[in-house]
């Protein structure tokens, strides 16, 4: 007989533990850390406790994602209230740009919409094929000197599209000297509320 078939015929007959409950008091098995031999109630008991600690580290990694889920939330809050305080493009191009350094703490960010300042044909042809934010380690075409002389030491992107519909209108870049602030991997679900709230405010002025 295979262990595997014991294994299975006291999961089919757990009436044996009752008839032979005696018996589990006199089992004795190895301590899972070594060095001495445990009885079953002892061992069942450490079971629980390593299983207790996995549990609390659960729960203390679900309280710390909604912490910083709320920080987000609190930030994006903050972001729109900065730009409903914009009374023209100007000032509301200024918000944008001011907001996601100071709430955001992103070091570098580029604002270009095309009713003030048309992009050039590669720009906009990249523009309006993206459907949602990307994030890369390239400038893309000449959008670099976009920063000026800080536009050398870039070393990661995020393209932020705006659009109005189907139609693109602007484009927002963030940008750091840090190559691992934006990367292909990461999740744009906020660079894309960004992109929504952004795109939202300028459509009175496209």
């Amino acid at each position: 007989m295979q262990a595997e078939d014991i294994a299975q015929y006291l999961r089919d007959h757990p009436e044996f533990f009752e008839a032979y409950a005696g018996m589990l008091a006199e089992v004795n098995i190895p301590h899972p850390h070594g060095g001495r031999t445990i009885s079953l109630s002892e061992r069942q008991m450490l079971t629980l406790r390593e299983k207790n600690k996995l549990l609390e580290k659960k729960l203390y990694e679900f309280i710390e994602i909604a912490k910083e889920n709320d920080a987000l939330q609190n930030k994006l809050h903050n972001f729109i209230l900065a730009l409903l305080a914009g009374h023209n493009l100007m000032s509301l191009q200024e918000a944008v740009t001011g907001s996601l350094r100071d709430i955001f703490a992103i070091p570098h960010a580029a604002l270009h919409v095309w009713k003030g300042l048309p992009p050039s044909a590669e720009v906009l042809a990249f523009t309006d094929e993206q459907t949602q934010p990307v994030c890369t380690h390239e400038a893309v075409h000449e959008t670099a000197t976009w920063f000026g002389e800080a536009g050398a030491n870039l070393r990661s992107f995020a393209y932020i599209p705006l659009h109005d519909g189907e139609k693109s209108i602007g484009l927002l870049i963030l940008a750091s000297e840090d190559a691992k602030r934006f990367y292909p991997e990461m999740g744009t679900v906020l660079l894309q509320r960004i992109a929504d709230t952004v795109s939202a405010a300028l459509r009175s002025y496209h």
